[in-house]
């Protein structure tokens, strides 16, 4: 039944779909029928088919040669002619590559007339400034307390570091002049930086200085109009020190060279090890910058004003290293040959980057020199600044205090391994082209101030630590800085005539480029000159200010080993130096691509460099926190108040504050006892 309920409905279906496709057939055929026949008309008969048609053109055979002439009329109604078909033949002379030898002549036998125009220069729109100021600031207190013993060990005060490593960059002002300066990005701002550059290098030359004669470590002085080479705490060096060779080890608080997978797990050989290592150094403090800039550069540049330049590093390192040890001062022995390293690096360069010299097989000599017929000129209103400020800080303590002792097994404690570093990288890449005039000034100027103070004075105490293997010094402090222009020192020539031309020429809008100017024996070989005009002073300017300050007191107390009579004697290993504090910083300055810079004021060429090293010998002794109270508050606490008021019987302990047995530091101290 099912079955011919579907059959009979699909029938039904059909039917209906059949005659609904009937019914529209037969409305179409109805509608063609009627507009054929009202659209209907007849088309006229052709002329040609008139038996009387005639004509009186003569027909002539193919004609290739056929010229057709039109009469010489002012369509633009009272201009001049231009001859259409020498400006096509001159334009097409002008693609590359086209030889008009090889080419034929396209002139048209009629002119096609041009109105009266006056014809101007299109100025176009020049680069605009960029500045940039950067500053990056580190801040890390790892001020570690940490007791074994559980015997409740007074807190030392430490402040005192901070007083000195403060007290210290004070100390190395002499040596940095420049590091006070405030970032700035003005006309008057950076004049004021580069007059002071000026008057002290005037100074130092006029009297001779070589050294501030403060009598320390390292102190020296070099001026000059240009300085060359590689100084190293005041030597001349012909090979730059590499920083690798001079890192210091990390011991525990080194990273991994191989990485550990999640899969490996720890496996023991043997027995436990009775020892104890600890790590409260080895921390890496880093500032590091690196300025690529080219500004607006060419092979041939006008100064109309005057002409700046200024290189000047300035390099200080301050330290104290005064280890005491359960013998006495560390220092006299072993400690010695592993003592702290501090240099002061900085390399003046300089170089040339000209095109290279044309192919001897492909100098036609033969042929006339060719010289540019057309320029492209940009306009800049005003003045042009580049300027690259960069600040970099790192303020780091970590001033620890423990109080250790063997356990029986291997212990690993680690409270330094801390890292701070600054990283800044700029690359300004600006426009190039083949003339710059400048109707002003150029200030080029590029200036490193970099410092680095380190206060390491640590002390190792206790009855276990007579056999204790102690490595307190270890320490590098690293000022690196480099400055390397590209752009001869011989390349200022006097300003020649076409030059003021060439400023007339582009505020008067002369679509004509000045002849002295095309010709011009720089210029050969271009089809064209792109030219930048700028009205005002240009200004590049790369100030790089890098500040390290780290203290790093230790204070470690090894109590005698509480293990069993029978145990093997225990291996003690305590480090607390180690410690890196670097300053990188290097700048390349492309002044110029070419040898030439025509100059209309004077020239002004200002290069310092002072390195200065300044070694403490710091004997202060931490004290313990003062946490007593005052005598006003043990009389209010006390109940029993005697004959005479005194508060003998009032005892107040505050210790087991911060100890291994009954509480944890508050950062873990980075520590694994295993």
């Amino acid at each position: 039944m099912h079955t011919e309920r579907i059959s009979d409905i699909i029938a039904h279906f059909i039917g209906y779909f059949d005659a609904a496709v009937e019914d529209a057939r037969m409305r179409i055929a109805y509608t063609e029928g009627q507009a054929a026949q009202g659209a209907r008309t007849d088309a006229p008969d052709l002329a040609a088919l008139d038996p009387d048609f005639a004509s009186t053109l003569l027909l002539k055979d193919y004609d290739p040669g056929v010229r057709h002439g039109l009469s010489d009329e002012d369509l633009a109604g009272g201009g001049r002619h231009v001859p259409f078909g020498t400006d096509l033949q001159f334009a097409i002379n002008r693609l590359p590559g086209a030889d008009a030898g090889d080419m034929p002549a396209h002139h048209l036998p009629w002119d096609v007339p041009a109105p009266e125009a006056p014809q101007v220069l299109p100025i176009f729109i020049g680069p605009g400034s960029a500045i940039s100021h950067l500053t990056q600031v580190n801040l890390l207190q790892d001020d570690d307390y940490f007791d074994m013993t559980g015997t409740g060990t007074p807190p030392l005060d430490m402040r005192f570091v901070v007083e000195r490593v403060t007290a210290y960059a004070n100390e190395a002002e002499p040596y940095t002049p420049f590091s006070g300066y405030e970032r700035t990005d003005t006309y008057d701002g950076l004049q004021a930086i580069a007059a002071d550059a000026h008057a002290l290098k005037e100074d130092l030359v006029e009297s001779g200085t070589t050294s501030l004669g403060i009598g320390n470590a390292v102190d020296f002085v070099s001026a000059g109009d240009a300085i060359e080479g590689t100084v190293v705490n005041g030597a001349v060096v012909e090979e730059t020190p590499v920083l690798d060779d001079f890192l210091p080890d990390r011991g525990i608080a080194a990273p991994s060279k191989e990485p550990v997978s999640e899969g490996d797990s720890a496996t023991q050989t043997g027995g436990p090890e009775d020892s104890l290592e600890i790590g409260a150094g080895a921390n890496m403090v880093a500032n590091i910058a690196g300025v690529t800039t080219t500004g607006v550069i060419a092979p041939v540049s006008a100064v109309m004003g005057d002409y700046h330049q200024v290189d000047m590093i300035t390099q200080a390192y301050v330290y104290s290293d005064r280890d005491n040890g359960p013998e006495g001062l560390l220092g006299k022995s072993a400690a010695e040959d592993a003592g702290t390293l501090a240099f002061n690096i900085a390399t003046f360069g300089r170089s040339s980057l000209v095109d290279p010299a044309p192919d001897a097989a492909s100098d036609d000599s033969a042929g006339d020199p060719v010289f540019p017929t057309q320029w492209r000129v940009s306009v800049v209103e005003g003045d042009v600044c580049f300027v690259q400020w960069i600040e970099q800080y790192n303020f780091v303590t970590d001033n620890d205090q423990m109080t250790v002792t063997t356990t029986g097994c291997e212990t690993t404690i680690l409270t330094g391994g801390n890292s701070a570093i600054n990283f800044a990288g700029l690359l300004g890449i600006g426009m190039q082209y083949d003339l710059v005039i400048v109707g002003g000034d150029v200030l080029d100027m590029n200036i490193i101030s970099q410092l680095s103070v380190l206060y390491d004075n640590d002390w190792v105490v206790g009855s276990g630590s007579g056999g204790a293997d102690v490595r307190a010094g270890d320490n590098l402090l690293w000022n690196e800085a480099t400055i390397h222009n590209v752009g001869s020192n011989d390349r200022f020539e006097t300003m020649p005539d076409y030059i003021p031309e060439t400023i007339k020429a582009i505020e008067d809008r002369d679509p004509g480029m000045p002849e002295d100017l095309a010709h011009d024996a720089n210029f050969e070989g271009y089809e064209g000159l792109n030219v930048l005009y700028i009205t005002g002073n240009l200004f590049d300017v790369t100030f790089i200010k890098q500040v390290n300050v780290v203290g790093d007191a230790d204070h470690v107390d090894a109590v005698a080993q509480q293990v069993l009579d029978d145990a093997e004697d225990p291996t003690v290993t305590i480090n607390t130096g180690g410690n890196a504090v670097i300053n990188v910083a290097e700048i390349v300055d492309y002044d110029s691509f070419g040898d030439t810079t025509y100059l209309g004021g004077n020239l002004y060429s200002d290069a310092v460099l002072i390195q200065g090293g300044i070694i403490e010998d710091d004997d202060t002794q931490p004290q313990p926190v003062q946490n007593a109270l005052a005598n006003e508050v043990i009389a209010f606490l006390d109940d029993d108040t005697g004959e005479n008021g005194g508060a003998a019987d009032g005892v107040i302990n505050a210790g087991h504050d911060l100890s291994w047995s009954h509480a944890s530091p508050v950062d873990v101290m980075q520590t694994a006892v295993a």
